[in-house]
């Protein structure tokens, strides 16, 4: 696919995975309408891309429903087009259930699973025929991550609903495509500073870069074929089959949680003060 000079509109931009597939998709010839609450780092971003010409800032809460209503259509208003939607804004606020505040709660809902859905909807008649969303969910919507409740429930019903959502179209007669990446764990600001809190689990699973998750998105993109895509492709494979079969995880997870935290050890080491 040619990508030069299509238009991208990408939440969670200023940083990290979001950032990284900017640049990816700017190299491409991509024009992209960065979102993020953060205007100080996405006019930072813009400038990195090329200017005005080929990027531009739109500062917003994905938890403002109005302004994600007003949103595709002033992306629209600003480049004259919309090829692609990626939702890849997240929210995760670790530890048991029960410390977790309800605003907390509810703010995983809002960012994770309705600010994709109402994004997508609002998107939906400002799109090229061939227009492409991309919902960034995450391994863990497909098996169960301790300290991560509402996190997985979040992430799992992303991905029924693009799922869902592209059969509709289909068979409405729509060639717009929904498609799906989930990455396993990714080395970025994410993890936050209270690494206690991430369940061994998740590191029994190979670290992904930003860089591995961003070219995943432009894969599913560019190629029809690719409605759903997991990174690392091994760590896919492992969690589908946990999800296929809850006894064999149950089955594995002891394994898996000495694993992990031997490479949780590994990768406390590398972040403590040389």
């Amino acid at each position: 696919m040619n990508l030069t000079d299509k238009v991208a509109l990408i939440t969670g931009a200023s940083s990290g995975i979001g950032l990284e597939l900017a640049r990816q998709l700017s190299a491409r010839g991509v024009r992209v309408a960065l979102v993020a609450r953060s205007n100080h780092k996405l006019e930072a971003a813009v400038l990195e891309l090329g200017g005005p010409e080929r990027a531009a800032a739109f500062p917003l809460d994905v938890t403002d429903r109005e302004g994600l209503a007003r949103l595709p259509g002033e992306v629209f208003a600003r480049f004259g087009r919309l090829d692609f939607v990626v939702n890849n804004a997240g929210a995760h606020h670790r530890g048991p259930l029960r410390d977790r505040t309800s605003d907390e709660l509810a703010q995983m809902v809002e960012t994770n699973l309705i600010a994709p859905i109402l994004l997508t909807r609002a998107a939906l008649d400002s799109l090229a025929p061939d227009g492409v969303v991309v919902n960034v969910a995450s391994l863990a919507g497909k098996v169960p991550v301790p300290n991560a409740a509402t996190y997985s429930g979040t992430k799992f019903g992303l991905r029924a609903f693009g799922r869902a959502l592209g059969l509709e179209l289909a068979q409405a007669g729509s060639r717009i495509r929904i498609a799906t990446v989930s990455p396993g764990p990714v080395d970025t600001g994410f993890f936050g500073e209270d690494l206690s809190r991430v369940a061994n689990l998740v590191f029994s699973q190979p670290m992904s870069t930003v860089a591995e998750v961003a070219a995943a998105i432009v894969l599913a993109i560019e190629d029809p074929d690719q409605d759903e895509i997991d990174v690392p492709g091994p760590s896919g494979k492992l969690a589908t089959l946990g999800y296929l079969s809850p006894r064999l995880y149950a089955a594995l997870r002891p394994v898996m949680e000495r694993v992990g935290a031997r490479n949780k050890r590994k990768y406390l080491h590398t972040r403590e003060p040389k």
